[in-house]
């Protein structure tokens, strides 16, 4: 599973909170954090400032309330927490894997689950919403010639085409159950 470990496990970059004009980057690789800034300001005495750069072992950085603070100011606690996480040796390897190697995962679970894994991260929602997933469960689940519906996929999308048949196919299927109970409760 090691090799799946790329040397940067984690980066990001945007600017600081407001009122402040700063950029940062944060950078967790294999054996240390990494936390640069950019001042950013119109005043004369800060033009020309160089950049700034911070590098600790990820013990130091466990160790280092200040630096743990700017993160979480910076980018968030689910950050911080992600990237303390990945100090004390905890990853995500399913998060590591190639997007072709999950697609052929998620091609194995019910819909029902993969509407469950798209709120789990950003990735999965994308890789969850993407047309391989829905194109597999128009041609699994909706009773449809495949070269018919090609061309209507490239305009509408395979997940609207999915949730077309799907509803039309419980609509109809309600239908007769609805006339059952029609025919039941009229009088004579």
């Amino acid at each position: 599973m090691a090799s799946l470990l790329s040397e940067i496990l984690f980066e990001t970059a945007g600017q600081g909170p407001p009122t402040s004009k700063d950029f940062y980057q944060f950078v967790v690789t294999q054996k240390e954090v990494i936390w640069r800034w950019w001042k950013i300001s119109l005043r004369t005495e800060c033009r020309g400032a160089p950049p700034g750069e911070m590098k600790h072992l990820h013990q130091d950085f466990l160790n280092d309330s200040v630096l743990q603070e700017q993160v979480a100011v910076v980018f968030g606690s689910r950050i911080l927490e992600y990237a303390l996480a990945l100090c004390r040796g905890h990853f995500d390897y399913l998060e590591r894997l190639p997007d072709k190697l999950l697609l052929k995962i998620l091609s194995y679970i019910s819909l029902q689950d993969i509407g469950c894994m798209s709120q789990t991260s950003s990735r999965f929602r994308k890789l969850c919403n993407s047309d391989e997933i829905w194109k597999q469960a128009v041609l699994g689940h909706c009773d449809i010639n495949p070269e018919e519906i090609e061309s209507l996929a490239k305009v509408m999308g395979w997940k609207n085409i999915f949730e077309f048949y799907f509803k039309k196919e419980h609509d109809s299927a309600a239908c007769p159950a609805e006339e059952e109970d029609k025919d039941n409760t009229e009088s004579p």
